[in-house]
């Protein structure tokens, strides 16, 4: 059922596309690899800790299916999701990775339902299996030659009537702007090329990265500088003190190590730097040891009700901007394995798409 109510503010949920098979997960980690392999595997770790957390409504689904991608908009659209922002893959020269699933939504235009694309440029390391050091993708910065043909590949995305814009502009998503080569010189190419093509120009938008509160990698202030028209803050929701650090750093001891733990914060949005070119991002919940075992990181106590509260309070700072510019990032649809999801789960059913959109009209 369609939830009703004014949404104050246009939520566009992280998308993951690692739920089908691909030749190189399954030389990495073994034949029918997929994000699946580690949500499913995943064991408690310590006294309280809820794993495996395992799909509802949709099940253990295949990207490669178009009726999973539709019901995914369908809920999508019934809680006050705007868009989707599908990860997407560019490593140079051409070399790409788990672009089926949006390049079918792309060719069928099915479903009907708005995107953007968020590009993860990082190096693809062998961190989800203990092994950080393994490097199994180079990301690539190979110049301007490099960055035409990065652009002309996604330019049909740009110019699909579904495409998420911000003023008529098509927006991009650069996920760690901090390793481009040259911050200002890349948006400064992508712009030229999006007015060449007669977009108009692009609405681009970079991370700024901060997930403990010790500093983002790459600023707001930065990302003014380099062109940018807007930046992601993201931090974790958790309750940060001198106490919860030493809570932390004993039951690391006692669990021979980790994971990390912190209570999840409903103040997280308080603590949060604000400004007109700053928009905010809310996590659901966090816990990646389904990834990274006992070196991942836990926020204890996540509840739909202190999610709603942080949605509510990322959507309050974004009132007095234009309508077009109130994007509140949400991280993620679809992170089954880094802990972070709306889809339905076996133990909360909808209750995080629903508390996602009380959020959205409070």
């Amino acid at each position: 059922m369609t939830q009703t109510g004014e949404l104050k503010a246009r939520a566009i949920a992280f998308y993951l596309p690692q739920y089908f098979p691909i030749p190189e997960n399954d030389e990495w980690w073994g034949r029918g690899f997929t994000e699946w392999t580690n949500t499913a595997k995943a064991r408690p770790l310590f006294p309280g800790h809820r794993q495996p957390s395992l799909p509802a409504d949709l099940g253990f689904y295949d990207l490669r299916v178009p009726e999973t991608r539709a019901a995914q908009a369908d809920l999508a659209r019934a809680h006050g999701v705007e868009a989707f922002a599908y990860w997407h893959y560019w490593f140079g020269d051409g070399d790409r990775i788990l672009e089926r699933p949006f390049t079918e939504v792309l060719a069928s235009r099915e479903p009907d339902f708005p995107f953007c694309l968020a590009w993860a440029n990082q190096t693809w390391t062998g961190i989800w299996h203990g092994a950080a050091d393994r490097v199994l993708k180079q990301q690539r910065y190979l110049g301007e030659e490099d960055d035409r043909r990065h652009f002309e590949t996604v330019l049909p995305a740009f110019r699909d009537d579904r495409y998420l814009r911000v003023d008529g502009r098509p927006v991009f998503y650069v996920f760690r702007p901090e390793e481009l080569p040259d911050a200002r010189a890349f948006v400064d190419r992508w712009q030229r090329f999006a007015a060449d093509a007669g977009l108009g120009g692009l609405y681009l938008v970079a991370e700024a990265s901060d997930l403990l509160g010790a500093g983002p990698r790459f600023s707001p202030e930065q990302a003014v500088a380099a062109g940018f028209d807007a930046s992601v803050y993201m931090r974790l929701p958790a309750v940060l003190s001198r106490s919860s650090h030493l809570a932390m750093r004993v039951a690391r001891k006692a669990l021979r190590g980790g994971p990390e733990i912190y209570a999840y914060s409903d103040q997280a949005v308080a603590s949060s730097p604000t400004g007109p070119a700053i928009q905010p991002c809310v996590y659901p919940n966090w816990d990646n040891t389904p990834r990274s075992g006992r070196g991942g990181l836990v926020l204890r106590g996540a509840t739909p009700t202190k999610f709603a509260r942080n949605v509510a309070a990322a959507a309050a700072t974004l009132a007095t901007r234009p309508t077009d510019e109130r994007l509140l990032w949400v991280k993620s649809w679809n992170e089954w394995a880094e802990g972070n999801h709306l889809e339905p789960d076996l133990v909360h059913g909808k209750a995080w798409l629903e508390a996602l959109h009380r959020g959205l009209v409070q």
